[in-house]
């Protein structure tokens, strides 16, 4: 018993951690209705201030540094870094969070991820991704308790109990104070706290302001532990959205004893995973199903009492156009592509195949996200799951290309079925949650897995058909214009079955159901049953898609399926356009390791400031266009050929809003 205590006390500070992360979402959830997914983002960005300013006497601000001519101290490195913390939430609530506030939840939800990456990004350039250690400064000289055969160091009891106590004051701000209590009256009725003479907005700053600041004091206290790193403190927001929601997005007490009771449990179950009776398979990432079966639980529990935000609006979503085949058009856009691949060569034939499998990926994201309206993160995790079995059955038991593609995009439409049971209770940033979850149990335990997957990665074999190669690599050359038209065939294949689905009944049925699920019902639409499609459909093209990644590899690791992979996936699908096969087009060119990533780091060095870029345009798309580029881009053509005459018979639009009011009042007919 005392091994397990040991443990337990071994694990506080990760639970203290997660205590003060889930209070930091609850704060900011109760003041603007949104989930913060960049919580674990924002503070860390003030333990590295503190860090760097112990380490090399540097202020790092997000653009500039100042440098002092000694070690600043602890007590000016500690305001510094509170007054980062304060600047960094200032910045992210009035240019990020605030334009959202009214937006539908895709909106807000998209933001938020984009403001993750983007302060995950910074930190890469600013700090780099190596682990940094801090030191100790709290209790460092003291010497360790001894209670019952238990070790228990002093620091660890403090850090305990500040964050405790800083729980504690913020609970006694939201109960007893009149901002507090103008701050909980918002989140039913923002009129109400108009009429109390308080400005929601003003409120929602203080509150995301105290949200980071006590979150920085956490990773303040904890960084000696656990060190510095750019992706693990990001991630640390996965575990503090499970106790968020056991504290049912509301209650300050619940979050932080159940925050801390987790970081205990994870600590003992990282011991018994390395005793001789816990099976080999189930020794990696097991910590991290923990949080997954606790969001699982939790939102099938109670998820449709958890609390909504009221607000004094709402905006729609973004359009949807219904596509239509068009034959002609379809034949030369195709081959333009095989033109264009047969003109290029190397790393641009590579860039554009690339940007090819990503558009169907991006299509999964259109079919789950844009037309379903369910927000689905786990994308990323299905092609990989799809890919790691194509290692398996083409190398092993040797199942034909194309055939096996089938079987290994069907095995993902197993898994993602599993991943959208909850959806049949929730949806919108619930969903999220439990997906973005997933993802992160499916890469730690499965992806990482070593007795599953090696770490040098599983070999693929060339796919080939009728004795014909179809390798992306051969002797010398490294991208064979064989597979680039291989995967175009595939790529127009996956868009016609889009375009007939999209078009359908089915098609429409996901519109009504993303538009009003009682009302859907009530028109005779099986909801369930069209929400399990979607997701079905989704993922086998995610599937495919991993497939074809696995083809272009040669071989597939955990690093080609992490969750940052598919959030930037994401990004790019509404940066390009989320509703439509040609957003997810322009989504591929603007993909990781696309044509148009591949174009900027010929001429210049990217690195992370791709991803950077990539996360302020997306906040910017989100806030300003939410049809994202190809959206944009057809409004304008629309707009152009109205004001020139050449209207298509039968129109009556005479600017860009009217077509779009049109279209809309179509689409709901049809609907």
């Amino acid at each position: 018993m005392s091994t397990y205590l040991q443990f337990a006390v071994f694990g506080l500070s990760l639970g203290v951690l997660y205590a003060a992360l889930a209070n930091g979402l609850i704060m900011v959830y109760r003041a603007t209705g949104i989930i913060n997914f960049a919580m674990g983002a924002m503070a860390m960005w003030g333990g590295y201030v503190y860090a760097f300013l112990r380490k090399e006497s540097v202020l790092y601000l997000p653009v500039g540094q100042v440098y002092f001519p000694d070690d600043p101290g602890f007590w000016l490195s500690l305001i510094l870094a509170l007054a980062s913390s304060v600047l960094v939430s200032a910045l992210v609530y009035f240019l990020a969070f605030r334009p959202v506030r009214q937006a539908p939840v895709l909106a807000q939800v998209v933001v938020s991820i984009a403001v993750m990456l983007t302060l995950q990004a910074l930190a890469l350039i600013r700090f780099g991704g190596d682990t940094v250690r801090v030191d100790r400064f709290l209790a460092a000289d003291a010497d360790a308790w001894k209670i019952g055969g238990v070790t228990i160091e002093p620091q660890t009891v403090w850090f305990t109990v500040i964050v405790v106590v800083l729980s504690a004051l913020l609970w006694a701000y939201l109960r007893f104070t009149r901002q507090g209590m103008a701050t909980r009256a918002a989140a039913s009725n923002e009129r109400a706290a108009i009429l109390m003479g308080y400005s929601p907005s003003r409120l929602a700053a203080i509150a995301m302001i105290l949200a980071g600041l006590i979150a920085t004091v956490a990773v303040l206290l904890t960084a000696p532990t656990t060190g510095l790193n750019p992706v693990s403190y990001t991630l640390y927001v996965v575990p503090a959205l499970a106790v968020m929601l056991v504290a049912k997005m509301s209650s300050i007490g619940v979050a932080t004893g159940f925050g801390i009771a987790l970081g205990a449990f994870q600590s003992i179950l990282a011991y018994l995973v390395t005793q001789s009776w816990w099976p080999e398979w189930a020794a990696s990432g097991v910590d991290q199903v923990v949080p997954l079966m606790i969001v699982m639980i939790a939102l099938l529990a109670f998820g449709n009492k958890l609390p909504a935000r009221g607000s004094l609006q709402t905006m729609r979503l973004p359009d949807v156009d219904i596509p239509r085949i068009r034959p002609v058009s379809a034949t030369v856009v195709f081959v333009v592509a095989a033109a264009l691949l047969a003109l290029s060569q190397d790393e641009w034939r590579f860039g554009l195949t690339t940007s090819l499998i990503m558009t169907v990926l991006a299509l999964s994201y259109v079919i789950v996200t844009g037309y379903l309206g369910q927000i689905s993160l786990v994308q990323v995790a299905f092609a990989g799951t799809s890919g790691f079995v194509l290692s398996k059955f083409g190398q092993d038991v040797g199942i034909p290309f194309p055939i096996v593609v089938v079987v290994c995009a069907l095995t993902a439409v197993v898994v993602g079925l599993v991943v959208a049971l909850p959806a049949l209770r929730i949806r919108g940033a619930q969903l999220a949650i439990v997906t973005l979850t997933a993802a992160l149990a499916i890469e730690r335990f499965v992806f990482n897995n070593y007795s599953l997957t090696p770490a040098e990665g599983n070999n693929i074999g060339a796919p080939q058909l009728f004795g014909l190669d179809f390798g992306i690599r051969q002797g010398p050359d490294v991208s064979r214009l064989a597979f680039s038209w291989m995967v175009l065939v595939v790529v127009a294949v996956m868009v016609l079955v889009f375009v007939r689905v999209a078009s359908g009944d089915l098609g429409r049925a996901f519109l009504a159901v993303r538009a009003n699920e009682r009302a859907a019902a009530s028109a005779g639409i099986d909801v369930r049953m069209t929400k399990m499609t979607g997701f079905a459909l989704s993922a086998f093209f995610a599937g495919v898609a991993g497939c074809l990644i696995g083809y272009s590899h040669g071989q597939l690791s955990a690093s080609s399926f992490t969750v940052f992979v598919g959030l930037q996936i994401l990004a790019v699908a509404y940066l390009g356009g989320i509703t439509s096969w040609g957003g997810a087009v322009v989504a591929g060119m603007l993909a990781p390791l696309g044509l148009v990533h591949t174009v900027i780091d010929h001429f210049w060095t990217t690195g992370n400031t791709y991803a950077l870029v990539a996360g302020l345009l997306l906040i910017l798309t989100a806030i300003l266009n939410p049809s994202g580029i190809a959206g944009a881009t057809k409004h304008q053509i629309a707009f152009v050929r109205a004001h020139r005459g050449r209207r298509q018979p039968g129109a009556v639009a005479e600017t860009a809003a009217e077509i779009d009011a049109n279209a809309n009042r179509e689409r709901t007919t049809s609907v």
